[in-house]
């Protein structure tokens, strides 16, 4: 195999993903080689991280001539991956696109087919949580019928940080982020991590959208996710996406047997107060369950019904030969956020570097399609108030 740090990314987008990918990648030992976006900020972002390579005024394309780059790392707002994705593998490089893939359906998929009409890059979309070692161990646990035949699944993904009708990001607008935006941002982490755990797909919904906030004030600038802003500096628009909502679900049947026609019920907020970043999931089996929140990532809850329930803890008994190779430190030293960014580029290098060999563990193209379909047709539930099967 060939070593990680041969391998050179090149990153598009400065502000909060972006550098947690450049950490992630400079952890692993990758090079990153050139950084791509506005003229001022992919300067400043060069000058901290010491990249050699910088590519102002959004030149992405720039950036893709260069013999110094093999794997493209997008963390662009949603409406550009399409093309930006496009643009990269017709120059032959590998990708890793953050999630959504992009804004319509019909759009993502040009990029699965481009994939398979170009055969030899690998793309990966950013859906990191699968790779948190807890998720891992949840879905090992499954596969192998340790919790018998699931039932049900149900669980949450709350924040708070549009709490507020003064809070702004461009994920607001339908223009920028897309038609939806809490499930589209969150609740799509939601789907995909527990379409992994039970190796099935969400194959119809039933949803039901709500808008609190009608109207907000935005600044008249752009500025970064998760910056302050300045009241004063603000100015009224009329939202078009919506705060929180809840979604039920119907999975096909996976390979293992385990699984068939599962429900699943979700509940999505970006308003929930006091929450500021939980992916909760609880799986039902008839032999037992398994609950996991994102905000205490390094305990899994086992249920039992006739005999004591387990609290699983990372790097211990029970909760580590299923995960090996995707945790790095040892049990009472805690892993989170940045160690799943981690693990997911580790996954994709390797891929890379070994030829395609080793497991596929992350979102491809097809998966990240999917999950854009998905969205359309819980919009189109919520319209119309009814189930709506998936294809």
């Amino acid at each position: 195999m060939q070593p990680l740090h041969q391998l050179r990314a090149g990153v598009i987008g400065t502000g909060f993903i972006g550098p947690v990918h450049i950490e992630a990648l400079k952890r692993l030992g990758v090079q990153v080689t050139a950084i791509c976006g506005s003229t001022k900020s992919a300067s400043a972002c060069a000058e901290k991280w010491g990249i050699p390579e910088v590519y102002g005024d959004y030149d992405y394309e720039a950036m893709y001539r260069s013999p110094n780059v093999d794997v493209v790392h997008i963390t662009s707002p949603n409406k550009v991956h399409v093309e930006q994705s496009l643009a990269a593998l017709k120059a032959g490089k590998h990708v890793i696109c953050e999630k959504p893939l992009g804004m319509t359906a019909k759009d993502t998929a040009k990029v699965v087919a481009a994939v398979k009409r170009r055969g030899s890059p690998v793309f990966a979309v950013n859906y990191m949580c699968r790779f948190f070692p807890a998720v891992l161990q949840m879905r090992a646990m499954v596969q192998r019928g340790d919790l018998g035949q699931i039932m049900h699944v149900q669980g949450h993904f709350f924040q708070d940080w549009l709490l507020k009708e003064t809070d702004y990001n461009w994920r607001l607008l339908a223009s920028e982020g897309g038609k939806l935006r809490a499930v589209g941002d969150i609740g799509t982490h939601w789907i995909d991590t527990v379409s992994f755990i039970l190796g099935a797909r969400a194959e119809a919904v039933f949803a039901h959208l709500e808008t609190f906030h009608k109207s907000r004030y935005r600044p008249k600038g752009e500025v970064q996710t998760f910056a302050k802003i300045d009241p004063k500096t603000m100015v009224p628009y009329k939202v078009d996406t919506e705060d929180f909502g809840t979604v039920l679900l119907k999975f096909g049947k996976a390979s293992h047997g385990f699984v068939k026609n599962v429900h699943a019920n979700a509940s999505i907020s970006q308003v929930a107060a006091g929450w500021k970043c939980d992916l909760y999931a609880g799986i039902y089996g008839t032999k037992g369950s398994v609950r996991w929140s994102l905000q205490n990532p390094n305990d899994i809850v086992v249920g039992r019904r006739d005999e004591p329930n387990q609290v699983l803890q990372r790097a211990t008994a029970g909760f580590s030969e299923d995960v090996a190779g995707f945790t790095d430190y040892p049990g009472g030293h805690p892993e989170g956020f940045p160690d799943s960014h981690k693990m997911q580029y580790r996954a994709v290098y390797e891929h890379i570097a070994g030829g395609r060999k080793t497991p596929l563990l992350f979102a491809t193209a097809a998966d990240g399609h999917h999950e854009v379909e998905l969205c359309e047709a819980i919009l189109r539930s919520s319209q119309g108030k009814k189930w709506l099967e998936i294809f």
